[in-house]
């Protein structure tokens, strides 16, 4: 009953949102992400604490600039999550722009195929929908949320965008394998995976964990890994690309473990960067009272 009353209320704020003009709309969420910093949930404290670790030499007052700042740009994540489905073709089109773009296009032109690798930055719904908008098929994963009315609505809004969405589950992984011989795009967000199959990599100086995925799919098949990091600007998104190199030495697991790192790597180089949009009110580095996922 819970269940069923937390997805109907969240499907009526979707139709409002998407009714609202844009100032109204955007003013609003803005007016929620500064209502959540003064509540300081764990969600919020979450993110400070991930912030900190990346930005470790900020004084208070700059902290709390910088969290206000993630804040706002999660909710306009959620805001944009709710209207992208009523924007057209070109406002889709004109709101993003790239950076190495040919790194995605030139093997999706050439029938190669292409990983893409994000991290919880910026809106990576939006720049998928960009790519999708050009005709390039993308494929990518979801993990299941709850209550399930719920995630079927995001697989359906994702599928209308055209995306091909699978579920985390055992099954998944050889579907992707299929796809990357079918020299399709690939999208995967890689920069959290707390659970036994997760590989453990530095990440800001400490120990993180995030998905063999990516790396064991471009070792595997042989199509190029590329990092895509995703930030906001004024009006849309910028999306910058770089090449990871895929390791060729040792066994599979130690290339996979390598490469991982290498993308975690050039992970911290965008975050860095633009932390204001790294979106990530979850844990993810493995000290402390770290507990291993199942």
């Amino acid at each position: 009953m819970i269940d069923r009353v937390t997805a109907l209320a969240y499907f009526a704020g979707w139709r409002i949102v998407r009714t609202l003009p844009h100032k109204t709309a955007y003013g609003l969420f803005e007016e929620l992400a500064n209502y959540l910093v003064k509540k300081n949930g764990k969600s919020v404290q979450r993110l400070r604490s991930n912030l900190s670790r990346i930005k470790p030499g900020l004084s208070a007052p700059d902290m709390d600039a910088l969290l206000r700042q993630a804040m706002s740009s999660y909710l306009r994540y959620w805001c944009d999550t709710f209207r992208i489905q009523d924007w057209s073709v070109s406002e889709i089109q004109e709101s993003v722009t790239l950076t190495r773009g040919e790194l995605l296009l030139d093997p999706m032109r050439q029938g190669r195929g292409v990983v893409i690798a994000l991290p919880h930055s910026g809106n990576w719904d939006h720049a998928g929908a960009y790519f999708c908008s050009l005709g390039i098929p993308l494929v990518t994963v979801a993990e299941r949320l709850k209550p399930e009315a719920l995630f079927q609505r995001f697989l359906r809004y994702r599928q209308a965008m055209g995306f091909e969405v699978l579920s985390i589950d055992s099954r998944s992984f050889a579907t992707l394998m299929q796809r990357a011989r079918e020299k399709r795009l690939i999208a995967l967000v890689a920069d959290r995976d707390l659970s036994a199959s997760g590989i453990d990599v530095t990440f800001f100086g400490s120990t993180a964990r995030m998905p063999a995925g990516p790396a064991l799919l471009a070792i595997k098949t042989g199509i190029p890994l590329v990092v895509a990091h995703v930030s906001y600007t004024q009006n849309g998104i910028h999306i910058e690309f770089t090449s990871v190199d895929i390791a060729v030495d040792g066994s599979e697991s130690e290339r996979v473990a390598l490469t991982t790192q290498r993308m975690a790597s050039l992970f911290e180089k965008g975050i860095a960067a633009y932390p204001q949009d790294w979106h990530m009110l979850q844990r993810i580095w493995t000290d402390g009272d770290f507990k291993e996922h199942r």
